[in-house]
């Protein structure tokens, strides 16, 4: 939870599905010992009904949780490139729509209450609730913590969080390894195509990036390594395969435009 958007591409003008949420599930959606369930808010307009659509055509994931508000917007997100293909953004790129006021129902704490994990970004407008409810309701929580640089303060949050994920940088390593040493949980950031490091109980593991020929689009490449890291290790508690596992999706996803391809 609870990102879904439309990426506007402005370098080709095309408009895709998006959100971190809607990649994600979309990612693990595909893993047949996964039951997977959205959960965010999409406006009436053209996107949210096609975001709707897309997402009824997959059939592996709950969609009881997205929930279509009446003369709503759906976020959006404007997206640019560089000349390698790595995605950019301006002051205004972002709108959020119906997302910024996305207040959970009581169909979506039901729906926590039977979840085993929930994943959700650091910024998302309900995380603060989503961790409060965590020692509530019993679920492991994994939080997307993108590219925050000020780790004053964050030790409070990371001490509750099972799976911490960063798109990393040295600073970044140095952080993680000595949270790794004081806390429980697994600690993992990207690195770009330097490939990926993941901490836990102090040991260190790394993985290269799969090689891709061409790359098209880095928007959601994230979004696919988390989801497929979380579908194996869940299934196998081993890091070392979660990693392989995380960045054949990532590969995969950067050889077209979005997050994913909807069926």
């Amino acid at each position: 939870m609870s990102t879904i958007c439309a990426d506007v591409f402005d370098d080709t003008g095309e408009i895709s599905l998006g959100g971190e949420a809607l990649n994600f599930a979309m990612v693990i959606s595909k893993y047949a010992h996964v039951d997977i369930s959205l959960m965010g808010a999409v406006g009436d307009d053209d996107i949210g009904r096609k975001a709707v659509e897309c997402i009824k055509a997959r059939k592996t994931i709950d969609m009881s949780c997205v929930h279509m508000i009446d003369n709503g917007k759906t976020a959006a997100n404007r997206i640019y490139h560089d000349s390698t293909g790595n995605r950019y953004f301006k002051e205004d790129s972002w709108d959020g729509g119906v997302y910024q006021d996305f207040k959970l129902s009581d169909i979506d704490k039901r729906k926590l209450q039977e979840s085993d994990v929930v994943f959700i970004n650091y910024y998302s407008p309900n995380f603060q609730e989503i961790l409060r409810l965590k020692s509530e309701y019993g679920y492991q929580m994994a939080v997307d913590f993108d590219v925050v640089r000020d780790f004053s303060g964050l030790e409070e949050i990371v001490r509750q969080i099972d799976f911490t994920f960063f798109s990393g940088d040295e600073e970044t390593l140095l952080v993680l390894k000595k949270w790794s040493e004081m806390y429980h949980g697994i600690f993992n950031a990207t690195l770009a195509d330097k490939g990926s490091v993941t901490f836990h109980n102090g040991k260190e593991y790394k993985i290269g990036a799969v090689p891709v020929k061409k790359i098209v689009d880095t928007t959601g490449c994230g979004d696919s390594y988390h989801a497929a890291f979380l579908a194996s290790y869940l299934n196998n508690q081993d890091i070392n395969m979660a990693m392989e596992e995380g960045s054949l999706a990532a590969s995969n996803t950067l050889t077209f435009f979005g997050g994913f391809a909807c069926e």
